[in-house]
């Protein structure tokens, strides 16, 4: 099905026009013009089943005897086909907010997730004719999209290579929107955002993975801190070796080296020993 523009002329033109008929067979009647009269009459009621009230961003589809006529959109008051059924769509930017869904992700470790998925219907025919319940087509095929998407990328990187679904949120959420306006364009459904609103590991895993993120973010402080000592020290030994303050052979310069390491690597203050000579 396809949206197509339905037959309306301006409502107000069209209720002055049954005024004066309906003036007209009133008129008809008293002159005992009976036949002529009721027509009248019983054409201005069949004229005022085609009055129609569309509000804005409201939108009205006409069926006639099982046939699509067509879709009025523009508000106002009109007058379009007689006897036929109508069925409202509304054309407004709407919010639909997840469940909070258990996915594994692609690890196979268990998480919870939840989106948001900002649509409106830009087909009305699709939106009623295609699918059972657009709404409800909306709700299952989003749910659907973000269980899809959680499986393809795990919770979190910890050796920071390719993207993941605590650290690329952005990435996730445009992949994430693609799917659904794939999967939503049958029901005649414009998706403009899709955003990830809740994540989390599942509560049975948080405990262990929160203690593998510390671990994980403790060793790579640790790696930066011992990078940045060996530097420091081989600095420092380099320019004593060059000023010339004092020789050092092998052994005295392992041992200051391993002084200063561990001065520099030290989570505690570290006391300092002053050597003031020797008593021979």
């Amino acid at each position: 099905m396809i949206e197509k523009k339905a037959w309306a002329v301006n409502g107000y033109l069209a209720l002055i026009f049954m005024l004066a008929l309906l003036i007209g067979g009133i008129a008809l009647l008293i002159q005992e013009y009976f036949l002529v009269g009721i027509s009248l009459l019983i054409i201005v009621v069949i004229l005022g089943t085609g009055i129609l009230v569309v509000q804005p961003n409201k939108s009205y589809a006409l069926v006639f005897f099982g046939s699509y006529l067509g879709t009025i959109r523009e508000p106002g008051l009109w007058l379009s086909v007689p006897l036929a059924v109508r069925k409202g769509v509304s054309l407004r930017v709407r919010n639909f907010n997840s469940k909070t869904l258990k996915v594994n992700d692609i690890e196979g470790n268990p998480v919870e997730i939840a989106a948001v998925v900002v649509f409106r219907v830009v087909d009305t025919a699709k939106a009623i004719f295609d699918v059972e319940k657009y709404e409800q087509f909306v709700e299952i095929q989003s749910e659907t999209a973000l269980r899809h998407v959680a499986t393809r990328y795990a919770y979190d990187n910890f050796e920071s290579k390719g993207l993941s679904l605590r650290s690329n949120p952005e990435e996730v959420s445009t992949e994430l929107m693609q799917e659904l306006r794939q999967r939503l364009a049958l029901a005649g459904v414009e998706v403009s955002e899709a955003r990830l609103t809740h994540l989390a590991y599942a509560t049975e895993i948080a405990g262990a993975m929160l203690q593998r993120q510390q671990a994980s973010a403790i060793l790579s402080a640790r790696q930066i801190i011992v990078e940045g000592a060996v530097g420091m020290v081989q600095m420092a030994v380099e320019r004593i070796e060059k000023d010339g303050v004092v020789k050092l052979d092998e052994e005295r310069k392992a041992a200051m080296i391993n002084n200063l390491l561990v001065a520099v690597v030290s989570e505690r203050a570290v006391q300092p020993v002053i050597n003031t000579g020797t008593v021979y």
